[in-house]
């Protein structure tokens, strides 16, 4: 793990295309900005986790004989979760 110190408006850079900026810090917050091309999905750690667990399940269950709505069920409550209305 590469450990840097930045303070606000300084950045860093990954590869060519990708910039993460420091905006502000407030107490134990620090707000970031990404500037990266359309094609770089970014996430936050725990919705990428359950994006991966969600992509899991929908695996498992084309497995079983009702695959199709099964996938269908877990892709509407994982819309749901990702718009903020699921648990």
């Amino acid at each position: 793990m590469l450990i840097l110190t930045r303070k606000p408006d300084e950045s860093v850079m990954i590869g060519k295309d990708i910039e993460v900026k420091v905006l502000k810090v407030t107490g134990s917050q620090v707000h970031l900005g990404i500037i990266a091309p359309r094609s770089v999905q970014v996430y936050r750690h725990e919705i990428f986790a359950q994006v991966m667990a969600e992509n899991q399940k929908a695996v498992a269950a084309a497995s079983e004989p009702n695959a199709v709505s099964s996938l269908g069920e877990n892709l509407q409550k994982l819309t749901e979760r990702l718009r903020g209305k699921g648990p």
